[in-house]
């Protein structure tokens, strides 16, 4: 496959992958379009394996991410926290997509660092538990057991919810 192809398949994964861990769309695009610009640059010395260019493409982008904010570190100190800050606000209906979004991105910041990334590899970034494993340098188990551990703290922590009990698959 060439770069093009390459793009027009994990592109969008990546996107997500990065929107679903923390990055602003804006930001995330911006990611993207330099991972491909790098794997463009390389594109004699590529291997002929999908999961070894997504792989490649994850990694380049979440290195890429790590400078970004390395480089643009900065601290902001507030006087005093707000006792809500991490609190969701109440829905206006039980359909409330905003207010469903909110609580989503409060289960995924409870859940630990490595949980959150073999789940949002596999769901978001749709990437198979091979090239997680290749990502992140666990084995294939491991990453089947913390994809299975963040599905079962999610649930845990979403049905905590009276709103959302719902929406679980029990």
């Amino acid at each position: 496959m060439t770069v093009e192809e390459h793009y027009k398949v994990i592109a969008p994964k990546l996107t997500n992958w990065l929107v679903a861990t923390g990055s602003s769309y804006a930001n995330a695009c911006d990611l993207v379009q330099e991972t491909f610009l790098r794997l463009w640059r390389m594109r004699d010395d590529l291997q002929d394996n999908d999961a070894a260019v997504a792989g490649l493409a994850f990694a380049t982008a979440k290195n890429l991410r790590k400078n970004f904010y390395r480089d643009n570190a900065r601290v902001d100190f507030v006087e005093e926290v707000p006792e809500n800050a991490s609190k969701a606000s109440a829905p206006t209906d039980k359909h409330d997509v905003a207010y469903i979004g909110s609580c989503l991105v409060a289960a995924f910041a409870e859940l630990p660092p490595l949980l959150r990334e073999a789940y949002t590899l596999f769901q978001i970034g749709e990437l198979s538990i091979r090239e997680i494993a290749h990502e992140t340098g666990a084995s294939e188990e491991l990453v089947k057991v913390r994809i299975f551990r963040a599905k079962t703290k999610l649930k845990e922590i979403l049905s905590r919810n009276s709103e959302l009990a719902a929406f679980i698959d029990k």
